[in-house]
């Protein structure tokens, strides 16, 4: 037998035995120690843990349902698409601060803090919108397309100098 002839059995036999190998491995039932565990009850988590765990800092605000938002949820600018899901903020009443972080290049992070004046306090009302890119427009030159993925508030009451009343309510009047 020639040299040639030999390798070329080689490989013939090496193909039939990885395409083999490929069938067992795919069509190979779960071993008994995988199908013995259906018995043992499952632990449930619910969706509010898990987000926690996956990002601490959520657990500070109050979840905003993104369907009880009237605004548009894409959009190429972040921090217009965060100031339009929260309109009911009114500028002329206090002073608002807006913040734009990027932690990911597919991320962005809006904190809107809007500082009122209130009965011998100061109310604080935060919101926190988290934002992540599905891809561009038409053209790849054009900006990217942002859409909110999670939204959540919460209020802070700030005492004044004149308040004798060390408890006072989370919503300020």
């Amino acid at each position: 037998m020639s040299a040639k002839l030999k390798l070329f059995l080689i490989v013939i036999l090496s193909i039939f035995a990885t395409a083999a190998t490929g069938v067992y491995i795919t069509q190979r039932q779960p071993s008994e120690m995988v199908s013995g565990m259906e018995h043992e009850p499952l632990q449930q988590f619910s969706d509010i843990n898990i987000a926690e765990i996956l990002n601490p800092e959520r657990a500070d605000y109050n979840p905003v349902p993104l369907e009880s938002i009237n605004s548009p949820l894409q959009g190429s600018d972040p921090a217009d698409l965060a100031l339009n899901a929260f309109n009911n903020l009114d500028s002329t009443r206090g002073t608002r601060k807006v913040e734009v972080f990027y932690p990911h290049s597919n991320q962005a992070l809006v904190t809107i803090t809007q500082i009122e004046p209130a009965k011998n306090s100061l109310k604080a009302i935060k919101y926190r919108v988290e934002l992540a890119t599905f891809g561009r427009s038409l053209l790849v030159s054009s900006p990217r397309v942002w859409q909110i993925v999670w939204a959540g508030s919460q209020v802070q009451c700030i005492p004044g100098s004149s308040i004798q009343n060390t408890q006072f309510s989370q919503i300020c009047q």
